[in-house]
Protein backbone atom coordinates (compact mmCIF):
# COMPACT_ATOMS: atom_id res chain seq x y z
CA UNK A 1 0.00 0.00 0.00
CA UNK A 2 1.47 3.17 -1.30
CA UNK A 3 2.02 5.92 1.92
CA UNK A 4 -0.77 8.15 0.09
CA UNK A 5 -3.25 5.26 1.16
CA UNK A 6 -1.86 4.57 4.17
CA UNK A 7 -2.47 8.23 5.73
CA UNK A 8 -6.00 8.13 3.89
CA UNK A 9 -6.39 5.32 5.89
CA UNK A 10 -5.25 6.40 9.03
CA UNK A 11 -7.29 10.22 8.79
CA UNK A 12 -10.57 7.56 8.65
CA UNK A 13 -9.48 6.36 11.66
CA UNK A 14 -8.59 9.34 12.98
CA UNK A 15 -11.91 10.02 12.42
CA UNK A 16 -13.30 7.47 13.67
CA UNK A 17 -11.48 7.81 17.32
CA UNK A 18 -12.81 11.24 17.72
CA UNK A 19 -16.32 9.98 17.18
CA UNK A 20 -16.02 7.16 19.84
CA UNK A 21 -14.13 10.05 22.29
CA UNK A 22 -17.06 12.18 22.11
CA UNK A 23 -19.51 9.33 22.10
CA UNK A 24 -18.24 7.88 25.06
CA UNK A 25 -17.76 11.09 27.11
CA UNK A 26 -21.44 12.41 26.07
CA UNK A 27 -22.18 8.81 27.55
CA UNK A 28 -20.46 9.19 30.26
CA UNK A 29 -22.31 12.55 31.17
CA UNK A 30 -26.03 11.42 30.21
CA UNK A 31 -25.64 8.39 32.64
CA UNK A 32 -26.88 8.12 36.63
CA UNK A 33 -24.71 4.89 37.10
CA UNK A 34 -21.48 5.75 38.80
CA UNK A 35 -19.43 2.49 38.01
CA UNK A 36 -21.07 2.84 33.96
CA UNK A 37 -20.03 6.44 34.33
CA UNK A 38 -16.26 5.63 35.31
CA UNK A 39 -16.05 2.96 32.34
CA UNK A 40 -17.35 4.84 29.91
CA UNK A 41 -15.01 7.96 30.74
CA UNK A 42 -12.01 5.64 30.88
CA UNK A 43 -12.86 3.76 27.40
CA UNK A 44 -13.11 7.56 26.04
CA UNK A 45 -9.36 8.28 27.19
CA UNK A 46 -8.46 5.14 25.92
CA UNK A 47 -10.21 6.22 22.34
CA UNK A 48 -8.39 9.85 22.85
CA UNK A 49 -5.28 7.54 22.93
CA UNK A 50 -6.27 5.76 19.85
CA UNK A 51 -6.41 9.62 18.22
CA UNK A 52 -3.23 10.78 19.81
CA UNK A 53 -1.29 8.02 17.97
CA UNK A 54 -3.35 7.37 14.51
CA UNK A 55 -2.54 11.33 14.55
CA UNK A 56 1.07 10.74 15.29
CA UNK A 57 1.81 8.32 12.57
CA UNK A 58 0.16 10.59 10.29
CA UNK A 59 2.30 13.45 10.94
CA UNK A 60 5.36 10.70 10.85
CA UNK A 61 4.27 9.72 7.11
CA UNK A 62 4.29 13.13 6.11
CA UNK A 63 0.34 13.49 6.60
CA UNK A 64 -2.01 16.09 8.33
CA UNK A 65 -4.36 14.78 10.79
CA UNK A 66 -7.66 16.06 9.20
CA UNK A 67 -9.37 19.11 10.48
CA UNK A 68 -12.91 18.00 8.90
CA UNK A 69 -12.59 14.50 10.50
CA UNK A 70 -11.82 16.01 13.78
CA UNK A 71 -14.84 18.50 13.33
CA UNK A 72 -17.03 15.65 11.71
CA UNK A 73 -16.24 13.04 14.50
CA UNK A 74 -16.57 14.89 17.27
CA UNK A 75 -19.61 16.49 16.20
CA UNK A 76 -21.15 13.08 15.17
CA UNK A 77 -20.36 11.59 18.13
CA UNK A 78 -21.73 13.73 20.37
CA UNK A 79 -24.95 13.81 18.77
CA UNK A 80 -24.98 10.52 18.82
CA UNK A 81 -23.55 10.07 22.62
CA UNK A 82 -26.65 12.77 23.16
CA UNK A 83 -29.30 10.89 20.77
CA UNK A 84 -28.47 7.31 22.91
CA UNK A 85 -28.96 8.97 25.87
CA UNK A 86 -32.55 8.63 25.22
CA UNK A 87 -32.82 4.85 25.12
CA UNK A 88 -32.54 2.36 28.03
CA UNK A 89 -28.83 1.75 29.34
CA UNK A 90 -29.44 -2.29 27.64
CA UNK A 91 -29.68 -1.04 24.14
CA UNK A 92 -27.43 1.94 24.75
CA UNK A 93 -24.64 -0.62 25.01
CA UNK A 94 -26.60 -3.12 22.38
CA UNK A 95 -25.34 0.31 20.14
CA UNK A 96 -21.70 0.52 21.34
CA UNK A 97 -21.28 -2.92 20.27
CA UNK A 98 -21.86 -2.62 17.02
CA UNK A 99 -19.99 0.75 16.85
CA UNK A 100 -17.29 -0.72 18.38
CA UNK A 101 -17.62 -4.37 15.79
CA UNK A 102 -17.39 -2.06 13.02
CA UNK A 103 -14.02 -0.14 14.30
CA UNK A 104 -12.85 -3.78 14.67
CA UNK A 105 -13.91 -4.62 11.06
CA UNK A 106 -11.99 -2.36 9.77
CA UNK A 107 -9.08 -2.44 11.67
CA UNK A 108 -8.75 -5.65 10.65
CA UNK A 109 -9.08 -5.04 7.08
CA UNK A 110 -6.19 -2.20 7.02
CA UNK A 111 -3.84 -4.63 8.80
CA UNK A 112 -4.26 -7.13 6.52
CA UNK A 113 -3.31 -4.67 4.24
CA UNK A 114 -0.57 -3.48 5.73
CA UNK A 115 1.10 -6.69 7.49
CA UNK A 116 4.64 -6.11 6.17
CA UNK A 117 4.33 -2.68 7.72
CA UNK A 118 5.83 -3.50 11.31
CA UNK A 119 5.58 -0.34 13.26
CA UNK A 120 2.26 0.47 11.63
CA UNK A 121 0.52 -2.93 12.27
CA UNK A 122 1.59 -3.08 15.38
CA UNK A 123 -0.19 0.61 16.43
CA UNK A 124 -3.19 -1.37 14.73
CA UNK A 125 -2.95 -4.57 16.02
CA UNK A 126 -2.87 -1.95 19.64
CA UNK A 127 -6.28 -0.16 18.64
CA UNK A 128 -8.18 -3.59 17.83
CA UNK A 129 -7.22 -5.24 20.88
CA UNK A 130 -9.01 -2.41 23.06
CA UNK A 131 -11.80 -2.16 20.74
CA UNK A 132 -12.27 -5.97 21.22
CA UNK A 133 -12.32 -5.30 24.87
CA UNK A 134 -14.28 -2.20 25.33
CA UNK A 135 -16.89 -4.74 22.93
CA UNK A 136 -16.44 -7.55 25.61
CA UNK A 137 -17.11 -5.12 28.96
CA UNK A 138 -20.31 -4.31 27.24
CA UNK A 139 -21.29 -7.34 26.81
CA UNK A 140 -20.69 -8.78 30.04
CA UNK A 141 -22.61 -5.52 31.55
CA UNK A 142 -25.65 -6.25 29.12
CA UNK A 143 -25.56 -10.00 30.90
CA UNK A 144 -25.65 -8.38 33.81
CA UNK A 145 -28.22 -5.85 33.89
CA UNK A 146 -30.47 -8.49 32.03
CA UNK A 147 -29.68 -10.50 34.81
CA UNK A 148 -31.60 -8.17 37.21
Amino acid sequence: MQKKEIIKKLNWFYTLEHNQVDLYTTQSKNTDNLYIKKTFARISLIEQKHVNIVADKIKELGGTPTLLGNVIGSLSGRITGKLTGKTDMINLLKLNIKLEEKAMQDYKKFISSVENNEDLSELLWSNLIDEDLHKAWFYSKIDELESF
